[in-house]
Order: structure tokens, then sequence, then C-alpha cells
């Protein structure tokens, strides 16, 4: 807007002033890019919806995602926990020290669907971490999502589906 409103000004006032129409057509062409990066954008947006997320699309394996927050938070919160959702509607939340396993958090998942997307409900078994005392937020984006569950302790914590190897207790 700082550009395109004193543009279409300066070149209306040229286009007054010297009676050359060369002008005009400049403020066409400006305005005619500005409206057709505006259609292009809409048809991109038109032909890749975002994901719409069923029950099965839930199943997997979850990291903190480092990319949301980078730095030495994140990769602590990284190296400390994950989780896994399996076909069972089984929740299995782990907290790391290293390769091993400090604790253990069982539950279970179900989903429900007020809108075109299922959304991710997470019971879990009492006492459970603080990460995981309420549901996750679902974000979706086009081709993926990922969860954020609100932490007592560290706030919005951000976790991708991600393959890594089962881990032995």
């Amino acid at each position: 807007m700082l550009v395109l409103l004193p543009g279409t000004g300066i070149l209306f006032w040229l286009a007054i002033a010297t009676d050359k129409p060369i002008f005009l057509k400049a403020l066409a062409g400006l305005w005619g890019v500005v409206f057709g990066l505006i259609g292009l954008a809409w048809l991109i947006h038109l032909f890749t919806p975002k994901s719409e997320l069923e029950k099965d699309n839930y199943y997997g394996q979850y990291v903190i995602d480092r990319t949301k927050f980078p730095g030495k938070q994140a990769d602590w919160q990284y190296n400390h926990f994950r989780f896994e959702i399996t076909n069972d509607d089984r929740i299995t939340f782990y907290q790391m020290e290293g390769d091993s396993i400090l604790n253990t958090y069982f539950g279970a998942i179900s989903t429900v669907k007020p809108y075109n997307s299922h959304r991710l409900v997470v019971r879990m078994k009492q006492p459970t971490h603080h990460i995981l005392a309420s549901n996750p937020t679902v974000y979706r984006q086009k081709g993926h999502f990922y969860l954020v569950f609100k932490s007592s302790h560290f706030g919005n914590v951000f976790f991708t589906k991600n393959d890594w190897k089962p881990l032995q207790e």
C-alpha cells in the first residue's frame, strides 16, 4: 500500500498534467498486476485445500516440532518428550533422558467431528504429565498437520508426526 497508493496518485497526476496516455496505460498495468496476483492467490487457495483429517491420520509417532520456535528450549523438549498413538486407540507418552525412558504415561484417544475434520481427544490415566493435561489444538496445513498442547510449565508445546524407532523400556 505504501507504494501502490502514492504510485497511483503520481501516475494519475502525470497523466492529467502532461496529457500523455502512457501514464494511464502504466496505471492500468499497475492495477492489472495487483488484481492478477490477487486472482492467482485465490486460485491457488481454491485448488489446494487444507487437509481434512480422519481418525486414522492421527496414528503414528510424534516428536517436538523444533521448526516453530527453534532454540535451546525446543531442542531440550525434543530430547525429553515424545509420544505414540497406535491403531488400537492408545496413546503412550514418554518422558526421556537421553535414550532412557524416565516415565511412561498411558491413555486412550478418540476423535470428534464438529466440522469437516476430526479433532483429537486425549484421555490420560491419572496421574499424567502436565503436557497432556488437556486436549491438543490441531493445526491443519496443506498436506500435513501438527498438534499444540497447552502445558502449565512450558506454554504451548508443538508436536509433529515423525517416525522414530520404538523405545525399549
